[in-house]
């Protein structure tokens, strides 16, 4: 059995990353369903984020998604997220929302459309540049509907071009991460649908471009911690998206539908070097909470994530790789079961009282009274949400 010391300090340098518009409103095709107290504006946003930091100690940086979160002064929008206890974290490009993108952006046939949202990238890596981020992380809706629709060839020599021009425009330190998507909103062909064209574009493209595995992007059945163990031995896997699914679909809380796959994930991460800080490994949220309270939703995906690394932790690797050397398949699995069963609640107490921290952060916020208190203060304006 691992050290539990050795346990905790590994986790007392976890970090994960949350998405600015979790705090907005969202919703399905068919409703959004608007909260009190909901952000306004990015600077909200970032309070709001900084409250998950303030109660669980491990939520120090946050993602911008860009033009939802455009404003006129990044480093100003920096400073505010420091003075807060919180950093500026992946910068995500939005090229799927504006009426000019219905054939696609860089993927498109037409060169305008494509000129126009290579620049977008570009404006994104600026702000990058302005905000200190590392990482730019690229979704791309591009497809077809129809065979016979455009050319599958052309529209990856596209996208590879578009990859290529900011890749170049990089700077020291930065990164470019591709994100893949099974389906959707294209239903014949999708121009990045699988972690192996993911892994494809980024090869060619040379070390600083990396796939993100968005654990709701995949097919049900699929086997998300082997395409992890093999993007970490290609050192191929720049972050995930952290979040849950039904049938290839997305943004339900991580680990709310299949935990144990997610101490699986987290197994393989850290068998693979994934979770040593120098990998560079990004874990971030992207979740958008229809139903649920927004703070609390992200408190509770945090916490879900932690107490999974915790008993990913908790793995004993000498006896697991004994087992597995004698080809003892039953003894092999009791190793992962063993861990996975550990109730690692009270280890989470004991580090969390240890950094001074609240050891119930979802029971401390309901009792800090910010979600009244921001409710009463956010009257009039525009809520934020998907595309505001």
């Amino acid at each position: 059995m691992p050290d539990l010391s050795a346990v905790k300090e590994s986790l007392a340098h976890q970090a994960i990353e949350l998405p600015s518009w979790a705090f907005g409103n969202s919703g399905t095709r068919f409703k959004v369903f608007p909260q009190p107290g909901v952000p306004r504006t990015p600077e909200e946003k970032i309070a709001d984020a900084a409250q998950v930091h303030h109660h669980t100690g491990i939520a120090p940086t946050v993602a911008l998604h860009i033009p939802w979160d455009r404003v006129d002064d990044y480093a100003a929008l920096a400073a505010h997220a420091a003075d807060l206890g919180v950093r500026i974290g992946a910068i995500n490009a939005n090229v799927f929302q504006d009426d000019d993108y219905r054939l696609g952006s860089v993927c498109n046939p037409d060169p305008r459309v494509r000129r126009k949202a290579l620049d977008h990238l570009l404006e994104c890596v600026d702000i990058m540049d302005a905000t200190g981020s590392r990482d730019l992380k690229l979704w791309f809706a591009d497809g077809t509907n129809y065979p016979g629709q455009d050319s599958i060839r052309a529209r990856q020599d596209r996208l590879a071009e578009a990859l290529e021009a900011v890749y170049a425009r990089l700077g020291d330190g930065q990164r470019l991460l591709l994100e893949y998507k099974l389906f959707e909103p294209a239903f014949y062909t999708t121009d990045v649908p699988d972690w192996g064209t993911a892994y494809a574009h980024c090869l060619r493209l040379g070390p600083k471009a990396q796939v993100v595995v968005d654990t709701g992007h995949h097919a049900p059945g699929t086997n998300i911690e082997f395409i992890v163990a093999f993007l970490l031995r290609e050192n191929k896997l720049g972050g995930f998206d952290f979040n849950s699914r039904f049938y290839a679909d997305d943004d339900l809380m991580v680990g709310s539908a299949d935990p144990f796959q997610l101490f699986r994930i987290m197994h393989e991460v850290i068998r693979g070097g994934g979770y040593d800080p120098a990998a560079g490994v990004a874990f971030m949220l992207d979740q958008c909470h229809n139903i649920e309270p927004k703070i609390p939703g992200q408190i509770r995906s945090v916490l879900n994530v932690q107490e999974a690394t915790a008993k990913a932790l908790l793995v004993d690797a000498d006896a697991l790789a004994a087992a597995q050397e004698a080809g003892d398949v039953l003894a092999a699995n009791a190793v992962l079961m063993d861990a996975y069963n550990t109730d690692v609640r009270p280890l989470l107490t004991e580090l969390r009282t240890e950094q001074g921290l609240d050891p119930d952060p979802m029971a401390a916020f309901a009792r800090s009274g910010y979600a009244e208190r921001v409710a009463a203060e956010r009257v009039g304006g525009q809520q934020a949400g998907w595309g505001a």
